[in-house]
């Protein structure tokens, strides 16, 4: 996978438009341990623009209860390494979070459709220069909102299938709630939409692989519009 950057800066200098394309790959686990509890894991791993490197690690484990057969509360910890390059200096800063979440399953026809709401409580680390090495230094506390909706399609038709090809369409928006004068400076803050082809290979394993277009709204004018290549595994154990 060949990535690249290019900026676009136009006369004014008011609008800085950045376009990038990265490879992510994902591991989305979730494992029962009784009859309303369970555990969640999920794991990503984002290349830079140039696959030199790994450019983002999150690591976000959480506890699940199961209300009933729709409806699971998740509340969760999240770890983040950012690569940071300021001129020949390099390194990662840090990213904590705590994460509740409300997850909600329904069926309309043959689709099988998932709502996600989610709060984030972050503290965000400042980049420090020592030498050639980058590094975390100190922290800012910000909070956002996030909801996802997703709907999957069996080729198949049926609404409830165990293996075979299937369709995958979501679509997630971000909004900072706290401290926006330290991200952006507004609500809004990033919209990822996703197409994916996938397989069911059993009841408790999917791959999958797709598109995302991630815009990501920086301060003033400024944004990022990526495009990424995401492979993705489901476990449900």
């Amino acid at each position: 996978m060949t990535l690249f950057t290019v900026i676009i800066l136009v006369p004014s200098g008011k609008l800085l438009a950045q376009s990038q394309t990265v490879g992510w790959l994902a591991l989305n686990n979730a494992f029962n341990t009784g009859k309303k509890t369970g555990i969640h894991f999920d794991a990503q791993f984002r290349s830079s623009d140039k696959t030199e490197h790994l450019q983002t690690l999150l690591l976000r484990p959480g506890f699940n209860y199961r209300f009933n057969s729709r409806m699971t509360g998740t509340l969760g910890y999240a770890l983040i390494q950012n690569r940071r390059e300021v001129g020949t200096a390099s390194g990662y800063v840090t990213e904590h979070r705590i994460w509740e979440q409300f997850l909600y399953n329904h069926n309309w026809k043959y689709l099988n459709i998932s709502h996600r709401f989610r709060v984030e409580q972050r503290w965000i680390g400042t980049a420090g220069i020592t030498g050639d090495r980058i590094k975390t230094e100190d922290y800012f506390a910000a909070q956002r909102l996030r909801y996802f909706f997703r709907s999957i399609i069996p080729f198949n038709g049926e609404q409830s299938f165990t293996r075979g090809f299937f369709g995958a369409v979501q679509d997630e928006i971000f909004g900072n709630i706290g401290n926006t004068d330290r991200l952006n400076g507004r609500f809004f803050d990033q919209n990822r939409l996703y197409l994916a082809l996938g397989y069911r290979l059993s009841k408790k394993a999917d791959l999958e692989g797709g598109y995302m277009n991630q815009y990501v709204r920086g301060k003033g004018r400024s944004f990022t519009n990526s495009h990424i290549a995401q492979f993705a595994v489901y476990a449900r154990l």
